[in-house]
């Protein structure tokens, strides 16, 4: 049974008058200023405008927050940086251009990353293939950069080596990690940058096969776009990684961009 003395927040509301009195904001200019009279006091509203302009400023506040949070969560699972300090402050912006080919791929590189929003819906996968020293990690890094300091999405770069590695660590019964919650941590982010694809052996072992179908398919299933780096060429890479990776790939319209120049290492600031 509800007692006399309790009064709730909705029938304060209800009680309370209002009156609607003209006023000028020095950012917006004239609006309606609505003044509440609740319990012998007067609340003055705020400009709508400047009131909407805070919520919006609150708003990305808060998804800023949740992507830094899924950040640290995701680099928590990884065990270490998910770029390499040589890499970390790489940026599309830095990439020097010298040939047509190189102004090709940043445009391209670019246009991903700016269409990022409908890449996630469609998966669309991306290759960057070609000769060692032609700048497609440094491409690879900076989108990676580019999306996480400027939208919520999560991005993870790391090497196929590196990969096996971890995946092998888990077999030591003192690792607190298992082979499940390392793949889970590849497949969780809104873009994988895989590098180094195809060059640990010329015959890739089943090991390594079976471990890239499962980080490819898994994110294929969730249709989740994944940037691969590889100094192979096409039919080179369809054999490192397996003709079910490849085409999973390929499938939504996966594209490749060709690095054919010549190296640019040992060039000032590549």
């Amino acid at each position: 049974m509800r007692h006399d003395s309790v009064i709730t927040m909705s029938e304060v509301r209800n009680a309370a008058g209002f009156r609607v009195q003209p006023a000028t904001c020095d950012h917006h200019g004239d609006f309606e200023q609505r003044v509440t009279q609740l319990m012998g006091r007067e609340i003055v509203g705020r400009c709508p405008e400047c009131e909407k302009a805070a919520n919006a400023d609150r708003e990305a506040k808060r998804l800023a927050e949740e992507s830094r949070q899924k950040r640290e969560q995701m680099a928590r699972k990884l065990g270490s940086a998910l770029i390499p300090k040589r890499f970390i402050d790489r940026t599309l912006q830095t990439y020097r251009v010298e040939n047509e080919g190189q102004r090709r791929a940043l445009a391209y590189c670019t246009r991903y990353v700016a269409a990022f929003e409908e890449i996630e819906r469609t998966g669309r996968c991306l290759m960057l293939l070609g000769k060692v020293g032609t700048g497609k990690t440094h491409l690879g890094a900076g989108m990676a950069n580019e999306l996480m300091r400027t939208t919520s999405a999560t991005a993870v770069y790391r090497t196929v080596g590196s990969i096996l590695q971890s995946i092998r660590a888990t077999y030591d019964r003192d690792n607190e990690q298992s082979e499940a919650d390392i793949l889970s941590s590849l497949i969780e982010p809104s873009l994988l940058v895989l590098d180094e694809v195809g060059a640990s052996k010329e015959h890739p072992s089943d090991f390594e096969l079976t471990t890239l179908f499962s980080i490819i398919n898994g994110r294929y299933e969730q249709m989740r776009p994944t940037v691969v780096i590889s100094n192979l060429d096409t039919q080179q890479l369809r054999h490192a990684m397996g003709e079910r990776s490849y085409d999973r790939l390929r499938e939504g319209g996966g594209v490749v961009v060709p690095f054919g120049w010549e190296s640019q290492r040992g060039k000032e600031d590549f």
